[in-house]
């Protein structure tokens, strides 16, 4: 099991095979302050969950292993 956590305004990448041939994206992005994702691997499935500062989950996406092509996380403009 692994648990990666990513600050306000970084954002995960989620590109996946969805059976028909065609890849599908998906993302997840810290939207507000205080905010944070969090990407854990658990039995087969990988979940990215938008957290607040508590730790309550505000929006949570689950996706199997097996169709995963890349799972890319996308650090925050620090310049702003």
């Amino acid at each position: 099991m692994g648990i990666y956590l990513v600050m306000k305004g970084d954002r995960v990448e989620i590109v996946i095979d969805a059976g028909d041939g065609t890849p599908r994206t998906y993302e997840i992005t810290a939207t507000r302050a205080g905010r944070r994702v969090e990407v854990a691997t658990r039995r087969g499935f990988v979940e990215v969950s938008e957290l607040t500062r508590s730790g309550t989950a505000v929006r949570t996406a689950r996706f199997m292993s097996s169709r995963i092509l890349a799972l890319v996380e996308h650090p925050a403009d620090e310049s702003g």
